[in-house]
């Protein structure tokens, strides 16, 4: 349930970047400073917009003394500086409560997170493990909640969003492995008889290079925002782009290469009733629409509808590759 309700966080980070709304609160992790968000300009207390500025300003002052901490004295200059991260946005009632359901939904998940933390006491004998990962995803998520917060105050900085990103596949990933790690605790069926260190590799490989496009699909989406911040008409966006769309739709191309040819291995080797062949028809069934999709941002002016499906089809696919290259483990004997 937990990584399900994670995919559904996913879904709304893309709807909160796809429609623009991602200031629609600003200030975290209240609303315009209410649990409960304004609906009309009315609602709004007075004086907000200095209020909130102020404040991003000495959020970002601490965040920066951090990025220089870890060595990017660069990024916290950039951060120090530059005064369009502090610019106010005009309220928008649609915008704000898109923001608002989206961090609801990421409350949802850091429950699910905690009680899964909770629950995974019992192997602690059995499977020591799990409990660890299952902790530490906790405070991955708390890192996660505080960098949303960041990416507030900076006014959606892009190579803070980015990071923010990485961070959810992080954590969908270790969601994944405890899930996996349990179930095969309990059903050794699941687990192979036989090494497969080609295909586990080819999978780590195919794996490892969704990452890098979810990397360059990022910044592509960055160089799109500020092409729209600057006015450029949306049929000349993916024109303009450059060289970031062309790798990362070499790289497409790349991936859905692997994951055919994995896809054919998997079914050679295992029968047609096992998980290996059932998540090798699901990857390959995710690439066929994430490359659909892809097709459609590039052809047709990128639709906001189809912004959305990219990014939540992208971690859906992740997922599966991830779970996948799990599959192949052998059993212990």
């Amino acid at each position: 349930m937990t990584i399900i309700v994670l995919f559904l966080v996913i879904a709304a980070g893309g709807i909160v970047r796809s429609t623009g709304s991602g200031m629609g609160c600003p200030d975290w992790p209240k609303c315009f400073n209410r649990i409960v968000p304004p609906t009309h300009v009315s609602q709004l207390p007075t004086g907000y917009e200095q209020h909130y500025v102020e404040g991003r300003a000495k959020k970002n002052q601490r965040f920066a003394r951090i990025v220089e901490f870890f060595g990017y004295p660069e990024m916290a200059d950039q951060i120090r500086h530059d005064k369009s991260i502090l610019q106010h946005e005009e309220f928008n009632a649609a915008k704000t409560w898109t923001e608002y359901i989206n961090r609801l939904v990421g409350v949802a998940a850091g429950f699910c997170l905690l009680f899964s933390a909770v629950f995974s006491l019992t192997y602690l004998k059995t499977k020591p493990s799990i409990v660890g990962w299952s902790v530490l995803n906790v405070f991955a998520v708390a890192v996660q909640a505080w960098l949303g917060s960041i990416v507030v105050s900076t006014n959606l900085m892009p190579w803070i969003i980015t990071v923010h990103m990485l961070l959810a596949l992080f954590i969908v990933a270790i969601s994944i492995y405890t899930f996996y790690s349990a179930t095969t605790l309990r059903n050794k069926s699941i687990l192979v008889n036989q090494r497969f260190v080609f295909l586990k590799l080819l999978a780590f490989f195919a794996l490892l290079l969704t990452v890098v496009q979810v990397v360059f699909g990022t910044e592509v989406r960055e160089l799109i925002d500020h092409l729209n911040d600057q006015g450029v008409a949306r049929q000349d966006w993916i024109a303009r782009v450059g060289s970031p769309y062309i790798v990362h739709r070499t790289l497409a191309y790349i991936s859905l290469g692997l994951t055919v040819l994995l896809f054919f291995l998997v079914k050679n080797k295992f029968s047609s009733l096992t998980l290996q062949s059932k998540y090798a028809w699901i990857i390959l069934l995710l690439v066929g629409i994430q490359m659909m999709s892809g097709i459609i941002l590039a052809r047709f002016n990128v639709p906001a509808a189809a912004q959305t499906t990219h990014l939540v089809v992208a971690s859906l696919f992740f997922g599966a590759q991830y779970y996948l290259m799990l599959l192949m483990t052998k059993l212990k004997r």
